[in-house]
């Protein structure tokens, strides 16, 4: 186990192809697909950047050249909106482009989550990272992934974000048996989306780990699992088995975005968060609940 290094790199798995969101990912990428004005994945590279994240490797697939044009320099762009005077629109943009030192890597097929981390392995090297999915934007006062990696500079532990979600809800989710109190509980055992009425608890995974380089010979050697893809799951389990983990209770708001009443859940929330948007949105609100619905 590599001990006392400092997590600087970061993954965001982004090769999937987005079925649940069709027709709109048939040409575009589902992390581009907007929370208002910002796509979804900008909010990842956000947490990522605030939890002390330098370096970030998205692991894509095709028809994904959009993720990277929106985070590289538009020069034209720039000149356009500094012909303009626009300086408001200039600053914002251009900070897109300085975020962070991000990389990318193809996912040649979509052969599960364990794979798509597999595909960073060279960029990772032999430290310590952090994985953040795309599905799951998680917002707080103290970002979630800088709350673990606080954790493992203390412990030097492989941490798993988790939160409580219904028992009938289980089977949507990996889920992690635990034992201790705390923030920070010993994860007992990882199930990948047990069958309804089989979950060890309600303690589901939700997209944010920090893990020890030593899982990268687990995924090199492990066989497909449910649903023939190779299960980060599988691998976690083995990892801690040989040097125990800990789960980190998140206290937050969590939207899952790759599900579609949840990225509209996500965008009116963070619609009435917006001055310039707020009032408008919930009076809007207010005259649409107070109406019959109306089908075209």
């Amino acid at each position: 186990m590599i001990m006392n290094k400092k997590v600087r790199k970061a993954v965001i798995p982004a090769g999937g192809l987005g079925t649940r969101f069709l027709p709109a990912t048939k040409a575009q990428p589902k992390e581009m697909m907007p929370l208002i004005d910002k796509p979804a994945i900008q909010y990842i590279v956000e947490e990522a950047v605030a939890s002390g994240i330098e370096s970030i490797m998205i692991v894509s697939g095709r028809n994904k050249r959009a993720i990277e044009d929106h985070f590289d320099k538009s020069v034209e762009l720039e000149a356009e909106l500094e012909a303009r005077g626009n300086e408001e629109m200039l600053k914002l943009v251009r900070g897109i482009s300085r975020m962070a030192d991000i990389c990318y890597v193809r996912q040649r097929e979509p052969l599960g989550l364990g794979h798509a981390v597999l595909c960073a392995r060279s960029f990772i090297e032999d430290e310590p990272f952090a994985v953040l999915l795309g599905d799951d934007i998680l917002r707080s006062p103290k970002p979630c992934l800088g709350q673990m990696i606080d954790y493992y500079h203390e412990h030097s532990s492989s941490v798993i974000a988790t939160m409580e979600v219904p028992w009938d809800q289980t089977h949507k989710y990996g889920i992690a048996a635990l034992e201790g109190d705390g923030l920070f509980p010993r994860i007992r055992s990882l199930v990948e989306k047990p069958a309804p009425g089989e979950a060890p608890s309600n303690w589901a995974v939700v997209g944010r780990y920090v893990l020890d380089p030593a899982i990268f010979k687990l995924l090199e050697a492990a066989q497909p699992g449910k649903g023939g893809e190779i299960q980060l799951t599988d691998s976690l389990q083995k990892l801690n088995a040989a040097a125990p983990m800990h789960a980190f209770k998140y206290q937050g708001r969590r939207h899952d975005v790759g599900d579609k009443l949840g990225f509209v859940q996500a965008t009116i929330d963070i619609a009435l968060e917006r001055d310039d948007l707020a009032d408008a949105v919930r009076e809007y609100m207010r005259q649409k609940l107070s109406l019959e619905p109306t089908r075209f």
